[in-house]
């Protein structure tokens, strides 16, 4: 059975072949993308087995969604085929100045109607039995009301069986106001041991201005109920602060990227690096290290999975010297 579990939406991206307005663009490039999913791709190439359950429609897309989570070795058994709704599509122009523009077709997809049956069905079928982690994101419970409560279920099948529980915020201001994402988060966090996030994500987490100082900032995290609060910080890094590790808040650079490809999925990379370390029982600066180069990396390429790295090329990066580019010959 897989060490870590995850669900959520899985769907494919369209993301513009050049640079410009979504209004100029005429060509794409097909992306299988979605949080959680990123972060099971992520975890599978360090080496770590994974089981994603979810939702995907009856057609192209899902199918293209189940070869490439089998041919990365993420688990599929749970990956529940929908005769009844589309896989969920993503539209995203590319930038190099400003935002990027994403458009959505993913209204009452087959990944939103994620259920608590679904949950319950792969956790009778024992998904949960030899795991050590469940990974969550904020944005499945903003998709609909049977993919949120779908989310506290396996929350709390998880807890109940002494797994470790995280969650990405990854607020989704398309999908939910904050005003309304806000409570939602914080019960899912004040059952989490680690949550991770932007400082404007925890702000909205913890009812902080967003130019809250970090440290005070995730103190009011931790005051939550979680016992680790992870900031992720883009080219500034990260910091983590624990209840229970010594020398809190923990701050660790970010790795060096002369030039960002395409940010998006970074989020995702950095929590497979971070969840690694930890089931390896790494100390947790070098939890942060592992974090913030999956992070640089994915950024380095276009795609939300395509530049997550290997285990072999996760120890190139972070090895001395590793920012300057070469050549292997």
């Amino acid at each position: 059975m897989a060490e870590v579990v995850t669900l959520g939406e899985c769907l494919v991206a369209f993301v513009a072949s050049e640079p410009g307005p979504l209004a100029e663009a005429s060509r794409f490039e097909r992306f299988v993308a979605g949080a959680e999913a990123n972060v099971a791709v992520g975890l599978a190439r360090l080496g770590h087995s994974v089981e994603f359950v979810g939702r995907v429609g009856a057609d192209g897309f899902g199918e293209a969604i189940r070869r490439r989570l089998r041919g990365e070795a993420v688990g599929t058994a749970h990956l529940v085929t929908d005769a009844e709704a589309a896989t969920g599509l993503m539209f995203r122009e590319r930038r190099h100045l400003g935002p990027a523009q994403v458009l959505y077709a993913r209204r009452g997809s087959a990944g939103a109607r994620l259920s608590v049956d679904d949950v319950v069905r792969a956790a009778d079928a024992g998904v949960l039995s030899d795991a050590r982690w469940l990974h969550l994101s904020g944005i499945t419970p903003a998709l609909s009301e049977s993919a949120q409560a779908a989310t506290f279920r396996a929350a709390e099948l998880a807890r109940a069986a002494g797994l470790t529980i995280s969650l990405d915020l990854n607020l989704r201001r398309r999908l939910w106001t904050d005003e309304v994402a806000g409570p939602v988060l914080r019960r899912l966090a004040a059952g989490a041991d680690v949550v991770l996030g932007s400082p404007d994500e925890l702000a909205v987490l913890a009812g902080q201005p967003p130019d809250a100082g970090l440290v005070e900032l995730a103190q009011a995290v931790l005051a939550i109920g979680p016992t680790m609060v992870v900031l992720k910080l883009g080219a500034d890094g990260a910091l983590l602060a624990s209840t229970d590790a010594p020398g809190s808040p923990i701050p660790r650079p970010a790795v060096p990227l002369p030039v960002v490809i395409d940010p998006v999925g970074a989020g995702d990379a950095f929590c497979a690096g971070f969840i690694a370390a930890r089931l390896e029982d790494l100390q947790l600066e070098r939890a942060l290290d592992y974090a913030n180069a999956c992070g640089a990396a994915a950024a380095a390429s276009l795609g939300d999975q395509t530049g997550l790295p290997d285990r072999d090329e996760l120890v190139a990066l972070l090895a001395p010297g590793a920012g300057s580019p070469d050549t292997i010959r």
